[in-house]
C-alpha cells in the first residue's frame, strides 16, 4: 500500500473533496471571505439569497465592488424573492422579526436601484412556483466557489449552516448548488417588470 490509512484518511479524494469549510451558523462565516470571494471573481457573481441584504452591510463599499465587477465584464446577477409574495408573507411569519423579508428585500432592491445604469448587473424574482424552493436555500457563486446556505425551519438566514465548495469537476456539489441557482434563475422574472 502506497499511502498508509492515516493520510488516507485526511486527503479528501472524493465529491466531499469540494466543500472547503463548514460553518454551523453562516454569520460565523468571516466577512473578510465573502469581500475576498467577491474581489477574486472575474467572470461571474450570482447572488441567489432570498433576500441578499447583508451583502450591503457586510462588505465594505459593496455597491463599488458591484460597479467595478461589471463593468470590468464579470457578469453580476441578483435573484431576489418577490417583497410582495405569498411565500414572502409566510416566511415572514414563521420568522417573527422586526427587520422582516419584505423589508430587507426592499433594502436589496434600493441599493440596485442606485446601481441601475450599470451594464453587467441583472436582477430577477424567483418565479412564484419556484419561491418556495429558493426561500429554503441561498447559493452565493463567486466563479468556481459558492456559499451555500440551507435554511433551517423557522431560523432567519443568518443562524442556519453554511457550506463554502469550490468546484473540482462536473458533477460535484458545487455543480448540483449552482444547477439549482441557475434554473431558479431561467424562469425568473425581471425586477424591472
Amino acid at each position: 500500500m502506497i499511502w498508509p490509512r492515516a493520510v488516507k484518511d485526511r486527503i479528501k479524494t472524493g465529491d466531499d473533496r469540494e466543500l472547503v469549510h463548514s460553518y454551523a451558523y453562516r454569520s460565523a462565516c468571516p466577512s473578510t471571505l465573502w469581500a475576498d470571494l467577491a474581489e477574486r471573481a472575474h467572470s461571474d457573481i450570482f447572488l441567489a439569497g432570498y433576500t441578499n441584504y447583508f451583502f450591503w452591510t457586510q462588505i465594505p463599499a459593496f455597491a463599488d465592488v458591484v460597479r467595478r465587477k461589471a463593468e470590468s465584464g464579470c457578469r453580476v446577477r441578483f435573484l431576489l424573492g418577490d417583497p410582495d409574495g405569498e411565500v414572502t408573507r409566510q416566511r415572514e411569519a414563521v420568522e417573527d422579526v422586526a427587520l422582516n423579508v419584505s423589508t430587507r428585500i426592499r433594502l436589496t432592491l434600493e441599493n440596485l436601484a442606485r446601481l441601475a445604469a450599470v451594464d453587467g448587473l441583472e436582477a430577477r424574482f424567483s418565479a412564484p412556483s419556484d419561491a418556495v424552493n429558493h426561500v429554503s436555500l441561498s447559493v452565493f457563486r463567486f466563479d468556481d466557489e459558492a456559499l451555500v446556505t440551507p435554511h433551517l425551519a423557522r431560523l432567519v438566514g443568518h443562524d442556519s449552516p453554511l457550506m463554502h465548495l469550490r468546484r473540482h469537476g462536473p458533477g460535484g456539489m458545487f455543480d448540483r448548488f449552482a444547477e439549482h441557482a441557475e434554473e431558479l434563475w431561467s424562469r425568473g422574472v425581471s425586477v424591472g417588470q
